[in-house]
């Protein structure tokens, strides 16, 4: 290919930038994109090359870019339901910058494409996995008996064992994964808080709001589930423990269970070999809180 339609495709893409570009990360979203006629790339690693190109200049330039993440089905609904013809660029402009504010974007920072897309992806599940949990928990209604709103009361419940498991963990980082095997699939969330210097603990918000949506949806449908803890702090050997859900409460499970649950491949369930430097171990009790409270739904 003659360099001038290198300069050509780049000066295309440069074009349907506005601080944020809408990577189509996967062969198959690029073959949707290829049925409009305006769009002009045909070979999906030509087409991540010349973004990763676009992106380096824009830094160069001193120019910040936001990765977004592009999905073909959704444009096409978004070009249905706004009027606009889902051929021409300045449509893909606006969608991208739609996704800008609402979507699942990553900012780039120089790394290459090949760390970027599977961070954009991980995120685009965790916006996913939050919108699917909130939606079951919004649908749940009233309680019968005593007409509270069961989701919201769930929610409540969870964030409050939330503060409790982060309270009473020890000195440290923690990792928290929270999985629920709600039908029809199972989910799973991960929470990380950070000790700063004075050791308060820093959360990101979005995170955790995913985090106790999930471990909402489990406490209302009453369905299994866990969570897994795992600290860390400097010169002490990291820490795991964790619980399974039982009715509104939270049950220790036992340093067995714990090594068991840990190391468990999800996916395949095959057993992981266990890290000599952890200690798998019972939690710290939760106290009145984490005890499963009398009022049923």
């Amino acid at each position: 290919m003659a360099d001038t339609d290198h300069q050509t495709m780049r000066r295309v893409l440069r074009r349907e930038i506005a601080g944020t570009i809408g990577l189509l990360t996967d062969e198959h979203d690029f073959r949707a994109m290829r049925r409009y006629r305006s769009f002009t790339f045909d070979d999906h690693r030509t087409y991540l090359q010349q973004v990763e190109a676009v992106l380096k200049t824009r830094a160069a330039q001193g120019t910040h870019t936001t990765v977004a993440l592009f999905d073909p089905q959704e444009y096409a609904e978004f070009c249905a339901e706004t009027g606009l013809d889902p051929d021409i660029p300045s449509s893909r402009t606006r969608f991208t910058a739609e996704l800008a504010t609402t979507g699942p974007t990553v900012a780039y920072q120089g790394q290459p494409l090949t760390d970027l897309v599977p961070v954009l992806v991980d995120e685009a599940v965790r916006q996913a996995t939050w919108e699917y949990a909130s939606t079951l928990l919004a649908r749940l209604g009233a309680c019968a008996s005593c007409g509270e709103d069961i989701g919201r009361a769930a929610f409540t419940r969870a964030s409050g064992l939330v503060v409790r498991i982060l309270d009473t963990a020890g000195p440290g980082n923690r990792h928290l994964v929270c999985s629920v095997t709600a039908t029809p699939e199972a989910l799973l969330s991960v929470l990380h808080a950070d000790e700063d210097e004075e050791g308060a603990l820093r959360l990101d918000e979005a995170e955790a709001l995913e985090f106790t949506t999930v471990l909402a949806l489990g406490i209302a449908t009453r369905s299994p589930g866990g969570i897994v803890m795992r600290t860390s702090a400097p010169g002490s050997t990291d820490r795991v423990y964790g619980w399974r859900l039982r009715g509104e409460g939270l049950q220790p499970l036992t340093a067995g269970e714990v090594f068991d649950a840990y190391c468990t491949d999800i996916e395949s369930g095959d057993l992981i070999s266990p890290e000599s430097d952890v200690d798998y171990c019972v939690p710290p009790d939760l106290g009145e809180e984490g005890q499963n409270p009398g009022h049923h739904h």
